[in-house]
């Protein structure tokens, strides 16, 4: 391949929803090759084609295998490198686009959730010896069955820091429909700000602590090989936000404050005080394939203790039929479980050195009559359950705390 720079970029279902969209796409993609880069493209599925094309299998067979499902959902990004790639041609330029197996993304035989275990990069570096631009489908790979697998939640985020990993690529840029990190989420806090970079693990904070702008899965592989992502807007040309290694020396003490809504709260009343109790439950829900994100056990009194825990709110009935039917066994004198919670976190590496975050965060909360439910706390995080009702207003009152200008 030629000593040129080489640039990964990404573009979700929003940036290539119509016909508009995937010329202006084109067009930002022939300006990154006419300055003299290489360029490979990893592409969603235009807007809301996998939630119809699910709606479709649902017509059909509601319980379809996942194997199938995989080999249905994969189209979509199919048809979105198809109509780049047209695109691209239209403006003059060289352009190939390839499926995950056709770019030798090989993954493992978990289907509708596969991890990438190898990318063959031979015929990409091929083509890129061409002077092609690459458009490469987002989101799947192939097993060693030779099926179509799909990687599952922002699996085409996850597709582009693989490519820019096994290509050594300069600079992976995630285009999305926002300007790049920030702060907070601007449309629940209009003081939001973007930041011009933030550190590995800070995002992959944010990312899993409810920031919808990357995926966790994504931030962990740009840590591991690491990949300098940038993310930036399809949409202008403004300067995005630089994800790497180290951030800037004077480190703010919080990056950012996330929402999330996506939670629901189990309460294990008065169960049995003895040990290798908690364990036992975690276990069992361990065992059921759900994650458990907060918990809080109480002290007791020598003969009970209450245990209360967050699990997704997806994973909320599944979880309390496993609880009632071993109840049995686990002896809890009563199982609360509760939707209309939310969990409000705040992120940054600034913090380990600094004592008071957890008081200054409380203290927001006390001052706008914001009642906390549970806490969990690790070196660079704080989180907090409160009422969903209240969620908006923790994240502002935070905000305004931690991060005002």
């Amino acid at each position: 391949m030629s000593e040129m720079g080489l640039i990964v970029q990404k573009y979700g279902g929003t940036s290539v929803k119509d016909a508009e969209r995937v010329m202006n796409v084109a067009r930002r993609i022939t300006a990154a090759y006419q300055a003299g880069n290489n360029v490979v493209v990893a592409v969603s599925a235009q807007g809301d084609t996998t939630d119809e094309l699910i709606e479709k299998a649902n017509e059909i067979n509601p319980r379809a295998s996942k194997r199938e499902m995989d080999m249905l959902l994969s189209t979509g990004e199919q048809i979105s490198i198809a109509l780049l790639a047209m695109a691209i041609e239209k403006l003059g330029y060289p352009v190939i686009s390839l499926t995950g197996w056709q770019a030798g993304m090989h993954t493992n035989s978990n289907y509708g959730a596969a991890r990438i275990k190898t990318i063959d990069t031979e015929r990409i570096r091929m083509e890129l010896d061409r002077r092609r631009i690459v458009i490469v489908a987002g989101f799947q790979g192939i097993n060693k069955y030779d099926d179509i697998t799909t990687l599952g939640r922002g699996g085409s985020d996850t597709s582009a820091v693989a490519l820019a990993a096994a290509l050594r690529a300069d600079v992976c840029e995630i285009y999305t429909d926002v300007d790049g990190v920030y702060t907070t989420d601007p449309r629940i806090c209009s003081k939001a700000y973007k930041l011009d970079e933030i550190s590995y693990d800070e995002m992959l904070e944010l990312a899993s602590l409810g920031a919808n702008v990357l995926h966790n899965r994504s931030v962990e592989m740009a840590k591991k090989y690491n990949v300098k992502l940038s993310v930036r807007s399809s949409l202008n040309n403004n300067e995005g936000t630089y994800v790497k290694e180290v951030s800037k020396v004077e480190k703010m003490l919080v990056r950012g404050v996330t929402r999330d809504n996506d939670c629901a709260r189990i309460a294990l009343c008065g169960v049995e005080d003895a040990p290798g109790k908690a364990f036992q439950v975690f276990e069992m829900i361990a065992k059921a394939g759900i994650s458990v994100d907060l918990i809080i056990q109480s002290i007791g009194d020598g003969q009970t203790k209450d245990i209360s825990f967050t699990v997704a709110e997806a994973d909320l009935e599944p979880a309390l039929k496993l609880l009632e039917e071993n109840n049995d066994f686990i002896k809890a004198r009563e199982i609360k479980s509760s939707k209309d919670v939310s969990k409000v976190s705040i992120v940054g590496a600034g913090m380990v050195n600094n004592s008071g975050v957890a008081a200054k965060m409380f203290e927001a909360l006390y001052d706008a009559h914001i009642n906390i439910k549970m806490i969990a706390t690790s070196e660079i995080k704080i989180s907090v359950l409160v009422a969903q009702k209240d969620a908006e207003n923790a994240v502002n009152a935070i905000h305004d705390k931690f991060l005002s200008k």
